[in-house]
């Protein structure tokens, strides 16, 4: 069975989407609802936005095609990378609910956590289903299995081996 491209790109796009939003929400906590004040949190806040933001582009940009097999690697670094900046978010997040972390502490779920929230988990699910995809990505119908069961070549696929020889090992004495 052959797989579409979109079904690798789908997922990448929506997880690189869902880091962007993730930037834009930190940007705004941080310039318009003054994060940047707070000591060890402002700066976190600005980090975040600049790696989300960052990887969010990059896993929209066009470059992997010029790449060849590296930008497909550059593309799983980038998606691991995204799941732990949207891990790394949201477990802050959820911590300061509960307990002061750096020494602030978030009160309720506003809008703006819940969609926080939400877009760290869609980022998390679509990079870690783009990982599996381009793991057991688009086959070629060439590396299809055969219909004569495992191990047993169909009599029309010639064979271009040859046997292997066991190694004897001589001592001399």
């Amino acid at each position: 069975m052959r797989k579409s491209p979109m079904f690798v790109a789908a997922p990448r796009t929506l997880g690189a989407l869902a880091l962007l939003l993730i930037g834009g929400i930190h940007y705004q906590q941080y310039h318009y609802a003054f994060y940047s004040a707070i000591p060890t949190i402002g700066p976190l806040f600005l980090l975040n936005f600049i790696a989300s933001t960052a990887l969010g582009l990059f896993l929209l940009a066009p470059v992997r095609s010029w790449l060849g097999r590296r930008g497909k690697s550059l593309d799983q670094l980038a998606a691991l990378a995204g799941i732990g900046v949207a891990t790394g978010g949201l477990a802050a997040l959820l911590i300061s609910e509960h307990t002061p972390l750096f020494g602030f502490m978030e009160h309720g779920y506003r809008f703006v956590i819940v969609l926080t929230i939400a877009s760290d988990a869609i980022a998390i699910a679509m990079l870690v289903l783009f990982l599996i995809r381009t793991r057991t990505g688009p086959r070629s119908p060439t590396a299809s299995p055969s219909r004569e069961g495992p191990g047993v070549r169909p009599a029309s696929e010639p064979t271009n081996q040859r046997p292997v020889i066991p190694a004897v090992e001589t001592r001399w004495p």
